[in-house]
């Protein structure tokens, strides 16, 4: 599989910054949350999302024996090591000991990244160390012409 460039997918990620938190939207400028953000990202880096999106819950310490956000990734990006992630990756985070990974930002550089935070919205921050340990799975954007 051919990977997005990352120049790209970075440059997407930025265009969003500043869009209001919205949970289960997907709009640049008008609301989003962090799943929404990396749909808005493939449609404008890779084209139409290959699947519809179900209702999801917000309860970020769910536990389960599903990890359900990284086996959609997995279907439609290609999976790497998640100490292999570079600027553009899509990094999944998980954000309680023993729950599913709920969370997901892009990566700008080493030490920031882009995600839809509550009551935040669209930012871009470092990657502090309590960030990084929560750091699940990491994908890389598809180009279009592997889909």
């Amino acid at each position: 599989m051919n990977c997005a460039d990352p120049a790209l997918v970075i440059a997407t990620a930025r265009s969003w910054l500043g869009t209001p938190y919205h949970d289960q939207a997907s709009l640049k400028g008008v609301g989003c949350d962090c799943l929404g953000l990396a749909r808005g990202v493939w449609r404008e880096v890779v084209g139409n999302e290959p699947f519809p999106i179900p209702p999801y819950s917000r309860d970020w310490g769910e536990t389960g024996p599903r990890e359900v956000l990284a086996e959609g990734a997995h279907a439609m990006m290609l999976e790497i090591a998640p100490t292999e992630a570079l600027p553009g990756a899509l990094i999944l985070f998980r954000m309680a000991p023993r729950a599913i990974a709920k969370h997901v930002g892009i990566l700008t550089s080493p030490d920031r990244f882009i995600h839809a935070y509550e009551r935040l919205g669209v930012v871009e921050e470092i990657l502090t160390p309590t960030w990084a340990r929560k750091i699940a799975f990491a994908f890389l954007f598809p180009h279009p012409s592997s889909i």
